[in-house]
């Protein structure tokens, strides 16, 4: 169940401060009345939850809101939309105050941390403290909602300002500060408050809150992103130098190079230790990875996503960002199994499903048998009317753009929201288990420590249910698994970056996809290596399972049976909620035949299928059709330009206007 986090949030709003809608907008610092906040527990609370709920608009938009997710794997399905505008590496494209907003949330963020932190660092409670309490725990929770935020700006940004939170700027305005030496001072400040926190679990924290456990998290994640490889500035704003880094490649038009700092293993090895910690060592606290299913449905690792869907925080979650309907939820709506649904009370309402796989990883990624395929991509969504609908593959939103991600669908949830899209209440999962796993093994695999890398994948693959790897794991090996168990949770790019392959898996995508598409026009289908085939139509038609005693909502694959293969798809019965009016039909679900084998449309079966109620509907065919639009330009594109991976948002015009001259964007980003 949820926990007290909604309680306080509800509460929250009488609070008072200051917000800043653009950063370094204003020049009065965040204000408070210091005795009332500090008059007990609950209400120091208040304002922390306000900055939770920030974390909310700013993290719970997640990959959608920050144009991130694009890969090899992922992809934004409007064409040419300014919404996917990082996302396709078109910097030139990016207008200059793209992420204004969320910059600007960041510093809201960091504004109240920082003096909630500041106002306690003076109560007795925490001063005189001799061992943890609530007090302290508040005082480190405070300045880890801190580290978050500057760990945000430094990973979507780049080199940001330092420091000048509830700050006056004087006259001379400010410049930009080494990410190196931001994160040296995130570290800094988390190793100096973790021990005065609670462990997750402890002290009726849960992780809706941010607690020891998660500060360890972060030490880990600072010292990681620090030490990756990374895009850099090479031009005269730049606040390091050149020399200070290894370089894997450089671009002179763009004066920018990808290159790792060349104290990379210190940081490597700071980041595995605290990985440890949270996995099994001091730190651990109360999460654990999923390898059951008491369900008996027998897939642990969907189990963990599901917890999520039925309004529970996971056993396997180091923090989630807590939310709860009718409050603004991007869990499912714009990564989530989508619907074509209205706005209110539909079967279900819309879900825009902003990130999608490209086929090419949805045909090859999974091995046989691997749990996590279907429970993580699906290819149909609901049709608004109580069925589910195949997608297509033309530009667009809903049932259109493509193969969708399954981690998060209202159809699983124990209840809908049927009110109104968007306010679904789910929680959105920001650091789970397997994340901090898959990020330690690419630090051993780098650090020449093969051993730990290789088990750790393995249990990944165990509760999976596919064969061991053996002998030496590759950072190609740990790419590959975090995009079997991350797809559309935003990880597969930053594990490629920092293993400096983006820009060479980037590459090798586009190519392929253009040999996947010669081969569908030439001959109506592609035949991938592992035997798979993906075509330009297939039959499809909506039957009634509830002849053959099962529910509408499906699980495991049954071979053979088109409408129970792929597995983890279905339909609530939405007759049985206050949208049953908007429910069309007693057939609701989708059997789908020819996903994975050529059927010529001329032939003995298609005329067949079609005898038996089946209609041929688009499938690959809309990939020949967008094959220059869709199929290239949000296809990372960018890359074509620039090998250096461009994927920074530009520091807002504010921020470059208010620094009388001193900052300006890096990368080839507009500075007007």
């Amino acid at each position: 169940m949820k926990k007290i986090l909604y309680a306080i949030i509800a509460l929250a709003a009488c609070v008072t401060l200051t917000q800043c809608k653009d950063f370094l907008s204003v020049s009065s610092p965040d204000k408070m009345n210091d005795d009332f906040v500090t008059s007990s527990v609950s209400e120091t609370f208040k304002p922390l939850a306000q900055a939770y709920r920030t974390i909310l608009t700013v993290a719970g938009g997640g990959n959608y809101n920050w144009n991130d997710s694009a890969s090899d794997v992922e992809y934004y399905p409007e064409y040419n939309s300014g919404n996917g505008r990082v996302g396709y590496l078109d910097v030139e494209g990016t207008p200059v105050d793209q992420a204004s907003g969320l910059y600007g949330n960041l510093y809201v963020i960091l504004a109240r941390a920082s003096r909630v932190a500041n106002i306690l660092a003076e109560k007795d409670e925490v001063k005189n403290a001799t061992s943890t309490n609530d007090w302290t725990q508040l005082y480190g929770e405070a300045w880890t909602i801190w580290a978050y935020g500057y760990i945000e700006l430094v990973k979507h940004f780049g080199d940001v300002p330092f420091g000048l939170e509830n700050a006056v700027v004087d006259t001379e305005g400010y410049t930009i500060t080494s990410r190196y030496e931001i994160l040296d001072n995130v570290i800094a400040k988390l190793k100096e408050v973790e021990s005065k926190m609670y462990y997750l679990g402890e002290g009726g924290l849960n992780a809706e809150r941010m607690t020891r456990t998660f500060a360890n998290a972060l030490i880990a994640e600072a010292n990681l992103l620090a030490g990756d490889y990374q895009t850099i500035r090479l031009d005269a704003n730049a606040p390091y130098a050149k020399s200070d880094f290894e370089i894997l490649e450089e671009n002179s038009t763009y004066q920018c190079a990808t290159a790792r700092i060349s104290s990379w293993q210190n940081y490597y090895k700071e980041a595995q230790t605290y990985f440890r910690n949270i996995l099994t060592g001091s730190a651990k606290g109360t999460a654990s990875l999923i390898t059951s299913d008491d369900r008996g449905l027998g897939n642990p690792f969907q189990r963990g996503f599901q917890y999520i869907m039925d309004m529970q925080v996971s056993p396997e979650s180091f923090f989630e960002v807590g939310n709860q309907a009718p409050l603004q939820s991007e869990r499912p709506y714009s990564q989530g199994r989508p619907s074509d649904g209205a706005t209110k009370n539909a079967a279900c309402c819309k879900v825009f499903s902003g990130i999608r796989v490209i086929p090419t990883a949805y045909y090859q990624l999974y091995e046989d048998g691997d749990l996590r395929w279907d429970a993580s991509i699906v290819v149909t969504g609901s049709d608004g009317k109580g069925s589910e609908a195949l997608v297509n593959m033309n530009s667009g939103s809903r049932l259109s753009g493509g193969i969708p991600t399954n981690k998060w669908d209202i159809n699983k949830m124990k209840t809908p929201y049927v009110t109104a899209c968007r306010n679904s209440g789910m929680n959105f999962c920001f650091y789970r288990v397997p994340t901090a796993m898959l990020k330690l093994a690419m630090v051993d695999v780098q650090l020449g420590e093969n051993g730990e890398a290789l088990s750790l994948l393995n249990q990944l693959r165990s509760r999976a249910g596919v064969p061991n790897l053996t002998g030496t794991v590759t950072v190609y090996d740990v790419i590959a698994e975090t995009k079997r168990e991350t797809v559309g949770e935003g990880d597969i790019k930053y594990m490629e970056l920092r293993a400096g392959k983006f820009g060479e898996l980037g590459k090798a995508m586009r190519a392929e996809l253009k040999t996947v598409i010669a081969g569908l026009e030439a001959d109506g289908y592609y035949t991938f290596p592992n035997g798979r085939t993906i075509s330009n139509y297939v039959w499809t038609k909506l039957v009634d399972l509830s002849g053959e005693g099962k529910a509408r909502l499906t699980y495991n694959a049954v071979a053979g049976n088109p409408a129970l293969t792929p597995g983890w798809r279905g339909s609530y019965d939405y007759t049985t909620t206050s949208s049953a009016s908007a429910v069309n039909g007693t057939k609701h679900n989708l059997a789908i035949e020819g996903l994975f084998e050529y059927i010529d449309p001329a032939g003995a079966k298609a005329a067949a299928l079609e005898a038996d109620g089946y209609k041929k509907v688009d499938w690959a065919i809309g990939m020949v059709k967008g094959k220059s639009q869709l199929w290239d330009y949000n296809m990372l594109s960018g890359i074509d330009k620039c090998s250096v991976p461009r994927h920074y948002h530009p520091l807002p015009l504010t921020t470059i206007q208010q620094s009388k001259g001193k900052i300006t964007n890096g990368y080839g980003l507009p500075n007007e």
